[in-house]
């Protein structure tokens, strides 16, 4: 079944935002766990800088392929039948399929100990 490439890189971007924030929120965790040792260990420094780095490039992909989209028509059409058979993850494949998800994947109402069996 065919689609619009527009619908379907904007999918894609709403995935990538979600990825940036759930890399985020390690940042915070990470520094709890390592404390004052982040600031003493350059590993440790490179690893947070690291996570930083991650969440940027993710929201730089994010906007870039946000903004080509404006200038792609509508009459593009693509097949996404074979690209979404390599999703592993069942949460992503249905968002990817444009079934709608609100919300991250991860909400922070969830509470601590929760887990979903894959």
């Amino acid at each position: 079944m065919e689609e619009a490439l527009p619908e379907v890189l904007m999918r894609i971007v709403s995935e990538l935002h979600d990825v940036a924030y759930l890399i985020e929120r390690i940042e915070p965790q990470m520094l709890n766990l390592v404390g004052e040792a982040a600031g003493q260990s350059p590993d440790c420094m490179k690893v947070l800088q690291g996570i930083d780095l991650a969440v940027q490039k993710t929201r730089g992909l994010a906007e870039f392929i946000d903004t080509v989209t404006a200038d792609i028509s509508d009459d593009w059409q693509v097949d996404v039948t074979t690209a979404l058979s390599l999703v592993k993850l069942a949460e992503m494949q249905k968002a990817l399929a444009g079934g709608i998800r609100h919300g991250h994947s991860q909400p922070l109402g969830k509470a601590a100990g929760d887990f979903d069996f894959f």
